[in-house]
């Protein structure tokens, strides 16, 4: 559910595996999904879910089980923790294939963040019972690691995402990009790009670039139900051009991510392998990933050490700044982390079948 037409990090890790895997004949991938165009995933029937960004809701755990069934797979790997989830579930026990939860979103501290604490209860007695039936949840960071063993979770094996080094380059920088969108050379371009969600914390950036003030401007390219607005905010849309998006990204000058609950920060990365410093919260998956030679980490949730922080990266010397966030990416390769993800595959397809796993129970 987390593939989108209009945003998206999660449909880029698929599109860049699916394109990795094309050239490993051994392999053929499928992408089961209710969104999506119709040459590149398998559709299922849905609804669309409003003010999302695009995401859609499946109809019909049955009909999505019976799709997978059809496709004859040899490990499935369920990437939301919603109905296509149990849906992979059940496909896996009447295939007799290993079933994998990768954890793309903290699913307890959303439903915290706008339900309360009654709902992030709730949500984890639900996580709970639905990653006990997987033989395996892949959790992107440490810090994800961690969420899922306090929930009693087992078998968690930490897999780190990538980037595809070779599209999002330094070399993608352009002056030419500035002007495209009204921005004058000498002005500062920090830049967002993701959805527009309130677990995103756009407000923070919005307020960090009114305390800057006048040579710095905001831009977040994106789409989702809570559009920024503001002094120095400029808006741009979503592109699933991985070029076109790098272009941005390795032609600003700071990325900046104030989200507190990124599993991992696929973003903040792909900046990095751009060659273009991040300045984000100390905190999550997003937190591992920053280290200090590629930025700042910001321990205070405010606009204000938001504010602090752009002025530290701009002050610094920049060359080696922007070197030392290249190299850091390099290590995430999709190369590097999609062989240790089919390593994974192969190891769960070596062991022997296992006893078919009761019916998974579906909640809600």
């Amino acid at each position: 559910m987390f593939w989108s037409g209009e945003a998206g990090g999660v449909a880029r890790y698929l599109r860049s595996k699916h394109q990795w895997l094309e050239a490993k004949p051994e392999w053929r991938h499928s992408i089961v999904t209710p969104a999506g165009e119709a040459h590149e995933v398998r559709r299922v029937r849905s609804l669309p879910l409003p003010g999302s960004a695009g995401y859609r809701v499946p109809i019909g755990r049955a009909r999505a089980t019976a799709l997978m069934r059809r496709l004859a797979p040899d490990i499935i790997e369920a990437g939301d923790p919603y109905q296509l989830a149990w849906a992979a579930l059940d496909a896996g026990q009447q295939c007799s294939v290993p079933v994998v939860a990768f954890c793309h979103s903290d699913l307890e501290s959303v439903v915290a963040d706008r339900l309360g604490t009654w709902a992030e209860r709730a949500a984890r007695r639900y996580l709970r019972n639905l990653y006990s039936n997987f033989d395996a949840v892949l959790a992107p960071s440490r810090w994800m690691a961690r969420r899922l063993e306090e929930l009693g979770v087992e078998r968690v094996v930490r897999q780190p995402l990538g980037v595809e080094c070779e599209v999002f380059h330094p070399r993608r920088r352009d002056p030419d990009w500035r002007s495209s969108i009204g921005v004058s050379p000498e002005t500062h371009v920090l830049l967002y790009a993701g959805r527009f969600a309130a677990e995103k914390r756009l407000s923070r950036l919005v307020e960090a670039v009114r305390l800057l003030g006048p040579g710095h401007v905001l831009v977040c390219i994106g789409n989702g139900p809570q559009r920024p607005s503001g002094e120095r905010v400029i808006v741009l849309p979503y592109h699933r051009d991985a070029e076109v998006l790098a272009r941005a990204i390795a032609s600003a000058d700071v990325f900046v991510h104030a989200g507190e609950s990124e599993t991992f920060g696929l973003a903040a990365l792909e900046a990095m392998a751009c060659g273009t410093p991040v300045v984000g919260v100390a905190a999550a998956g997003i937190g591992e990933l920053l280290v200090p030679e590629v930025g700042a980490r910001i321990e205070e949730r405010s606009a204000g050490a938001f504010a602090d922080g752009v002025r530290s990266v701009l002050a610094r010397e920049q060359t080696s700044l922007r070197a030392a966030a290249r190299a850091h990416a390099l290590g995430f390769d999709w190369s590097v982390t999609f062989t240790q993800m089919v390593e994974r595959y192969r190891r769960l397809r070596q062991m022997s079948v296992p006893a078919p796993i009761p019916q998974a129970r579906y909640a809600g």
